[in-house]
């Protein structure tokens, strides 16, 4: 069932989402091949799910609570449906490889860092002393740093640092705060590592973003010195979905990534596990931000969370931090990863963060 409106859609766009959903088609019909995953009913699931997604959708968020949304789908349910979009992601991965290998030159290794799972990507001339910390998107149910490896590696290329991608648990086999801790984990091994605060850039899209900003705030909160920026591309900044603005909705039409999976719906529920999402730590627009530093948002005018982002930066200069809002028209949530090598806008956005990061340093 979908939500978003094809005629508000450029050509470009809609190409993308046609091969996108082509390719999600193919993957779940792979998927339900899988004896054990023909146990429960997929076409049932899915159409609850698309209905009540719709529902939600229509009615701004009135047809529904976070409680109903939690309680729409059975424990068993969630998690088949986190091993579905696992699936489709790890699908769409092998094609990219098979299509568009990496370079032999590009260092790739995995590695433990405090036992969280995590993976080094190295490219050509990169700084050994710098390190991009990056967090993967995914809504905190979905992703891994494979799945993000073609962007996180341009990067890599753009900004001449060496990028460490965190494979942290993910709901809702793991839900808050489980997620967020890994994060931290990782940034204090940087430092036990050697890698000096000021040499660290952390960052992520969407949900990526979201645990940017909660990293940022966990480690101020143990008196842990902080990085020398942060990026956070479309980031999600309010879980309180009961006090979402009618925008959020009403960009629906234009964001197929978030709309029309029901992405939002599903996994926001299953991330906070009937957690308070008035805690700043989950909703983190709600939180003093004074003493973060430098931080870089980039967000579609025309996506779901944009709202959000944009109070984001709201809050940020209220509480005196140096930052940055830049926006893109008429493209998707995510359409850095979405549309690499594909959209002129995610070659712009990556060299905006390429210069934002340069002047950082310069400045440093």
């Amino acid at each position: 069932m979908s939500i978003s409106n094809k005629s508000k859609l450029t050509p470009q766009v809609n190409a993308l989402m046609e091969e996108f959903q082509k390719l999600q088609m193919q993957a779940i019909s792979g998927f339900l091949k899988i004896k054990e995953n023909q146990k429960i009913n997929f076409l049932n699931l899915w159409n609850k799910m698309m209905e009540a997604n719709a529902r939600w959708v229509n009615t701004k968020g009135e047809g529904l609570t976070l409680d109903e949304l939690y309680d729409l789908t059975t424990h068993e349910e969630r998690l088949y449906l986190s091993r579905l979009l696992q699936f489709v992601f790890k699908t769409m991965s092998d094609q990219q490889e098979r299509e568009n290998p990496l370079p032999e030159e590009i260092k790739i290794e995995q590695i433990k860092v405090d036992g969280v799972p995590a993976e080094w990507q190295i490219v050509p001339g990169a700084d050994e002393h710098r390190v991009l910390l990056y967090f993967h998107g995914g809504g905190m149910v979905v992703g891994s740093p494979r799945d993000s490896r073609y962007f996180t590696v341009s990067l890599g290329q753009a900004t001449k640092m060496r990028v460490l991608s965190v494979d942290y648990r993910l709901a809702p086999e793991y839900p808050h705060p489980a997620g967020q801790e890994d994060c931290v984990k990782a940034y204090n091994w940087l430092l036990s590592s050697g890698i000096k605060p000021k040499n660290i850039i952390i960052g992520g899209l969407s949900a990526g973003g979201y645990y940017t900003l909660t990293t940022l705030l966990r480690l101020r909160e143990e008196g842990i010195s902080l990085p020398l920026g942060a990026i956070c591309i479309s980031p999600g900044t309010d879980l309180r979905l009961e006090e979402a603005d009618d925008s959020l909705f009403e960009n629906a039409e234009t964001d197929p990534i978030l709309a029309d999976g029901g992405l939002l719906l599903f996994c926001i529920p299953a991330y906070l596990a009937s957690k308070n999402p008035n805690d700043p730590l989950i909703s983190p627009v709600t939180a003093d931000l004074k003493g973060f530093p430098p931080l870089l948002i980039q967000a579609s005018t025309c996506e779901m969370l944009y709202n959000g982002c944009e109070r984001l930066f709201e809050k940020a200069k209220d509480d005196g931090v140096d930052v940055t809002f830049e926006t893109w028209n008429d493209v998707p949530h995510g359409f850095q990863v979405f549309g690499l090598n594909i959209l002129p806008e995610s070659e712009d956005a990556i060299n905006h963060i390429k210069s934002y990061i340069q002047k950082l340093f310069k400045e440093e």
